[in-house]
């Protein structure tokens, strides 16, 4: 017997995105649509009737805004994964969303193979963070304050922070670096810890905040 496909609720107030995503995920045979919750009330029902692996979340519902939507999911159900969309994000979206235990974010007027690949990879405390975000972080966020203390990073976090900002798995920054993934994930651990982070993407928001990430992603 194969593996179970990975649940997914798509949360969006766009009939029309909802529909051609859900037509994508339902020729994946590892990919399954459990339903379309139109505004933050439905998205909270069907996710508790539904029990689904992934809420893909609008930013802002027909009756409320996604990322608080967010935030009560992911307080009430530590397994579940929630990925928002957006386009050209308003400044502090992302970490309020990082905030709210978000795991990641998709453009919403990305191709769908990337989109389906993103899905794949998504788990709870893992990252998905197109590199273009970055860029678009360093616009929309707010500065940190010229009092922060900048958290000191050893050589090999500091590598491991910069290689997880470029969207790469834990398991690809393991065999980059040469250790285990067992080792990579303690690293991890080590870098969310330094930077107040509870999550691979707040670690993110958080080094960005700091002046901390140097990719090049060009």
């Amino acid at each position: 017997m194969g593996t179970a496909a990975t649940r997914i609720l798509i949360a969006d107030d766009h009939r029309t995105f909802a529909e051609l995503l859900a037509l994508g995920l339902e020729r994946e045979p590892d990919l399954e649509a459990v339903g379309h919750a139109r505004t933050a009330k439905e998205a909270v029902s069907m996710v508790e009737t539904l029990m689904p692996d992934i809420v893909v979340m609008d930013v802002r519902l027909g009756d409320g805004d996604g990322i608080e939507v967010t935030a009560e999911l992911t307080q009430k159900y530590e397994e579940l994964c929630v990925i928002i969309l957006t386009g050209h994000p308003e400044q502090g979206v992302v970490r309020r969303a990082a905030r709210a235990g978000a795991c990641g974010f998709l453009p919403k007027d990305g191709a769908l193979d990337g989109m389906l690949h993103a899905l794949r990879s998504a788990r709870r405390g893992s990252l998905l963070l197109p590199p273009e975000m970055l860029e678009m972080m360093a616009e929309t966020e707010p500065a940190p304050s010229p009092t922060s203390d900048v958290p000191s990073l050893s050589a090999r976090e500091q590598e491991v922070l910069e290689l997880l900002a470029s969207g790469l798995t834990t398991r690809t920054i393991a065999h980059r670096t040469g250790v285990s993934v067992d080792e990579c994930r303690d690293l991890l651990n080590q870098v969310m810890e330094k930077l107040g982070a509870h999550s691979q993407l707040e670690a993110v928001v958080n080094a960005n905040s700091y002046g901390l990430i140097f990719t090049n992603n060009g």
